[in-house]
């Protein structure tokens, strides 16, 4: 069995391939209710770049499509804070039909009323991106250490699937580790294709990839894995998850390293956290803590770049994972959905540090 090599140098240490949005979240209020709204820039593939940038300290950039419109110029302005080099496809908005920055609404829920999430995604400039919109020739000529993108930025368009692995070709030409969150969302996929189409695009991504991110349902609707025999008997037991892995690996033998997080949900604020990642034959495992949760979105982003971010410099497997499970709860602990941590705060949690006050 091939191992996971990460190359040691890069002018990047990774690009990540996306969509940009903006999440407008009025906190506790129901949406139906709310009379304001605090705005957080977000993505799926975009978080994992800004993460490692602002807590972690690597250089990335986000490949994204970017609207020439105040809302884009919001958005824009957040990814320059937070360290990431934008390569944009840029777009001119019209006025009245687009094309629009996506919009994502959430409020956070309390108690035992769950968070409703739901988006305006119409004529969505991401959707527009396809092959040929990027010279990848170019952008990995200095050297990139990792690429990753998404099934969120899959599911956009019949053109966005074609890009990604687009880029994924010329990331493994250039020697760059790839990776790419499962992150399955049915009511994307239903637009223009459903289930069925989802496994034909993410199974032809997934052929290209070396680290896979995501939970059973993930593997199973995404990429049509059969489920073990097996029962879990809570939602932290690995057992389905570590179950499917001989198949995900007879089926996509490109893949090295699949990881996901095991969360329990006591109520919206009490969450029971862990992860487990299967890496170069090896099953490692996370601790398992109780999160007293702010914001949960983000989390399973956050928990990827930390686990990137171990395996990035060099960290054990068993390190590596228990630096994604320590960034992912910590993350959960501030607004929005990226990062407001440190590297030393995730290093700390991550060692079996506690919540007492830092002097």
């Amino acid at each position: 069995m091939t191992q996971l090599i990460v190359p040691t140098e890069g002018d990047l240490d990774l690009v990540s391939l996306g969509a940009l949005v903006h999440r407008l979240d009025p906190g506790i209020v129901p949406f139906r209710k709310a009379t304001e709204c605090s705005i957080h820039v977000s993505g799926g593939e975009f978080n994992v770049a800004a993460n490692l940038s602002d807590c972690f300290r690597m250089r990335t950039a986000i490949v994204a499509a970017m609207v020439d419109y105040p809302i884009g110029d919001l958005i824009a302005e957040r990814v320059r804070a937070l360290g990431v080099r934008p390569i944009y496809k840029r777009f001119v908005h019209d006025g009245v039909t687009g094309p629009n920055m996506a919009t994502v609404y959430s409020d956070r829920g309390f108690g035992v009323r769950a968070p409703v999430v739901f988006y305006n995604r119409c004529n969505e400039a991401a959707a527009r991106l396809a092959p040929g919109d990027f010279d990848w020739d170019a952008l990995f000529s200095g050297g990139v250490r990792w690429f990753h993108s998404g099934g969120i930025f899959a599911s956009l368009s019949p053109t966005t699937g074609p890009l990604i692995i687009e880029a994924m070709k010329a990331a493994r030409k250039a020697g760059a580790v790839t990776s790419f969150d499962l992150n399955y969302r049915a009511k994307l996929w239903g637009i223009w294709g459903g289930s069925d189409k989802a496994r034909e695009i993410l199974g032809q991504i997934v052929s290209y990839a070396d680290v896979l991110v995501g939970n059973e349902e993930d593997l199973q609707k995404g990429l049509g894995i059969r489920g073990p025999e097996v029962k879990a008997e809570s939602a932290l037991d690995p057992a389905v998850f570590l179950g499917m892995i001989d198949d995900v690996r007879s089926t996509f033998p490109t893949v090295k390293v699949v990881a996901t997080t095991l969360r329990e949900v006591r109520s919206t604020a009490r969450h029971t956290w862990s992860a487990v990642a299967w890496v170069d034959g090896q099953t490692v495992r996370a601790p398992i803590c109780e999160l007293d949760v702010l914001d949960r979105v983000g989390g399973g982003d956050g928990f990827a770049s930390g686990f990137f971010y171990g395996l990035l410099s060099g960290a054990t497997p068993q390190e590596a994972v228990a630096l994604g499970w320590a960034h992912g709860a910590l993350l959960t602990t501030t607004p929005g959905d990226t990062s407001m941590v440190t590297l030393e705060q995730v290093q700390a949690f991550a060692a079996g540090g506690s919540a007492r006050i830092q002097r």
